[in-house]
């Protein structure tokens, strides 16, 4: 009677384990990646966020902001499982404090700087050097990102300088928190000109394109990636995923190039 006892327990605590096992596994799955990435990323990383979650069942969310304020949040405490900002010097800050696991990184977009107007806007420029930006904007004032923090702002101030006119135009700035706040301002009108991504433009049809800076007025143009250095395991699983067929063609089809090399 004892063994026969003892039988029933011992296949009743086998069945447990069986059925335990692919259960913690499957709420592992469920758990959302979160993935912290550049504003300027936000309607292709939605669109390969879609793709990537019918393809493993993994769940990720996207939080979107300036690069400097996602890395700062990081330094913070902040939990993520992947970085994606758009540039390298952001990317280096998180590695000098150890937030990121070095060996996931890679660079994986660029990106070409434009300026930008209303869709209705009369304004015809040529970017050269010493081109009457100011001129143009007439009593209006430039919008892009804080070129003390913001990527975007940061890369409009290097090509205005190089250009010889941003003594011209750097007490005419709105200075944004993001990009996509920069192409906000220029879509409502609110300001006649403005300097975003080409991406940022393509997807804002109150917009249009006056001309784009040259590739050699500023820093190349890069987003990298690395996986947090608290990320799930399956973070690097997305990683990954960003150099299937399905996710380079989103990046294609919004406009985001090769990135440099350097």
């Amino acid at each position: 009677m004892l063994v026969s006892a003892l039988r029933k327990l011992l296949g009743v605590f086998i069945l447990a384990c069986a059925l335990f096992i692919p259960a913690h596994a499957a709420d592992e799955q469920k758990q959302e990646l979160l993935v912290f990435a550049a504003a300027s990323l936000t309607n292709v990383l939605d669109e390969i966020g879609t793709a990537y979650t019918q393809q493993t069942r993994q769940p990720v969310k996207f939080s979107y902001a300036a690069s400097s304020a996602l890395a700062r949040q990081l330094e913070a405490g902040a939990r993520a499982d992947v970085f994606f900002p758009a540039d390298l010097e952001w990317m280096d800050y998180v590695q000098a404090r150890n937030l990121i696991d070095r060996s996931t990184r890679r660079n994986v977009l660029g990106n070409r700087l434009a300026l930008v107007a209303p869709a209705d806007s009369k304004i015809e420029l040529k970017i050269v050097p010493g081109f009457k930006l100011a001129e143009a904007l007439g009593n209006g004032r430039l919008a892009t990102g804080d070129p003390e923090s913001v990527p975007v702002g940061k890369y409009a101030r290097s090509a205005l300088t190089s250009l010889g006119v941003w003594n011209d135009v750097a007490d005419r700035l709105v200075r944004a928190d993001n990009v996509r706040s920069a192409l906000a301002f220029i879509a409502r009108g609110e300001t006649p000109l403005g300097i975003v991504y080409e991406t940022d433009a393509k997807v804002e049809k109150r917009v249009r394109v006056v001309d784009f800076f040259p590739a050699d007025s500023h820093p190349p143009i890069v987003y990298p990636v690395a996986v947090t250095a608290q990320a799930r395991p399956n973070a690097r699983q997305f990683v990954e995923f960003l150099r299937s067929a399905a996710a380079q063609d989103a990046f294609k089809k919004y406009g985001f190039q090769d990135p440099p090399k350097r």
